[in-house]
This record gives structure tokens, sequence and C-alpha cells, in this order.
């Protein structure tokens, strides 16, 4: 029975870990604040998930325009907040069978807490992979539903606006 308990355990752990890559693809578009240029931005899978420690990781977010594709890595910090909600007042009745099921009335006055998501920030930071060498970095909010905005200037002056 232990070992059942153990190894049903540790496959709930494997699955828990490989979470942030159940998350779909994200797309959306870049453009060009000065000159309209239009290109697309894509997030991989796990991408906008809230992650700590993997600032050095591969390369997980892919933006084509202006004839360049950059690569770089996109890195989100939590922004959930606990909120506390304050009932004015719960009443109650209820009836019962059996020897001792009387009657009951009662109120009660409390409070609860929940857990909600907020918005997101982050950053992404990418580099083409042609000559001449050129940089995007970006500032990003993102929603539970892993959709956002961003604003994003390059290493030549240029800025960008972000929607996905």
């Amino acid at each position: 029975m232990m070992k059942a308990t153990l190894a049903c355990l540790s496959i709930a752990a494997l699955l828990g870990s490989c979470a942030p890559a159940l998350n779909p693809p994200v797309t959306g578009r870049i453009v060009n604040a000065t000159n309209g240029q239009e290109g697309t931005v894509t997030f991989s899978p796990g991408a906008l998930t809230t992650r700590t420690g993997d600032a050095l990781g591969d390369n997980n977010t892919t933006i084509q325009i202006g004839g360049q594709t950059y690569g770089g890595r996109t890195v989100l910090l939590d922004a959930s907040t606990t909120v506390t909600v304050r009932p004015a007042v719960d009443v109650g009745f209820g009836f019962g069978t059996g020897l001792y099921a009387d009657p009951f009335f009662g109120t009660r006055v409390g409070t609860t807490t929940q857990t909600r998501a907020g918005l997101r920030t982050g950053n992404l930071i990418a580099r083409s992979f042609a000559a001449p060498n050129r940089t995007i970095t970006c500032t990003l909010q993102v929603n539970e539903t892993y959709r956002g905005i961003g604003d994003c200037t390059g290493s030549d002056g240029a800025r960008y606006a972000l929607q996905f």
C-alpha cells in the first residue's frame, strides 16, 4: 500500500513538473510604431507562465519583423493576490429526521479569503539570428489566459507595440 502511494505521488510530481509545457503556443503581432511595419511574435508552450530561476534557459520566443528573425527569452513574475472578502451575514435553516433531528436556524458573520490572478509583468529580450546583430527588448503584461500587451525598443532606437 505504501509503495503504491509513493508511486502515485511520484507520477503526480512528474506530471506537475511538465505543467508549463502543456500550455499552448501563443501567437501575436508586433508593429513598428514609426513606420507601421507589422510582424509576428510566437511564444513557445509554457513561455507565458510564471517561472523562477530559468532566465538563462533556451529561447522560448520568436519575433519576425522587417525581414529579420529574432530569438529570445520571456520571463514573467507572479502577480497573484489574496483578497479578503467580508460577507455581511450568512443565514441558514433546515430540518432533519431521526431521534435528535431538531430544526435549526443560524447566522454567521465572518471573513473569507480568495486568491485571484492579477496581471503578471515580465520582459522579453530577443536577438537577431543574422548579421548585423540587433536586439529587441520588451516589457510585458500578461493575464491568466495568456493574453497581453507589450512595449518594445530595438537596438536601433525603433519603438514597437506588441499584442498577443
